[in-house]
């Protein structure tokens, strides 16, 4: 069976699989136990299956494990801990960001994404990001006060 070499949250992870073409979705969630990435919509219109790849925010169900092979993805596990949150995950909780939590593994990870590239970005540079992940709870606004909060460094 063929293996695909990857590194996840920052260590190398090896996934055997028949199929190169498997989303690597399918991968982190089953193959590695990573559950945060959600697969929500399959066409990377949602949002939901988001990881940084190579520091970039991408479609993790567009994307072939082949494809995949040899490159750095992280997840929102790899981020922070529950007792030491990253500062996306710490102003979105500070700021009630989620609400059913479906959707919110994608805006993070690319409000993370959104603040590595423009570190204080503007909130329509926020909205502009974030406008390709779908949230029906409505609690964008929220979401970007979230992206505000953690451009201050935390702080309300």
């Amino acid at each position: 069976m063929p293996q695909y070499s990857l590194t996840v949250n920052g260590a190398p992870r090896a996934v055997d699989a028949w199929d190169g073409d498997m989303p690597v979705l399918y991968a982190l969630r089953n193959d590695l136990g990573l559950h945060a990435a959600k697969f929500g919509c399959g066409h990377g219109q949602c949002g939901a299956c988001t990881v940084l790849m190579d520091g970039k925010a991408t479609r993790s169900c567009l994307v072939k494990l082949a494809d995949a092979a040899g490159r750095t993805i992280v997840t929102a596990e790899g981020l922070g801990s529950p007792e030491k949150p990253h500062p996306v995950q710490a102003a979105f909780i500070a700021e009630q960001a989620a609400q059913c939590g479906y959707c919110t593994n994608g805006m993070v990870m690319t409000s993370v994404a959104l603040l590595r590239a423009n570190p204080k970005p503007t909130r329509e540079q926020a909205q502009a990001a974030l406008a390709g992940n779908l949230c029906r709870c409505g609690s964008h606004d929220r979401v970007l006060k979230a992206v505000e909060r953690a451009a201050r460094g935390g702080s309300t």
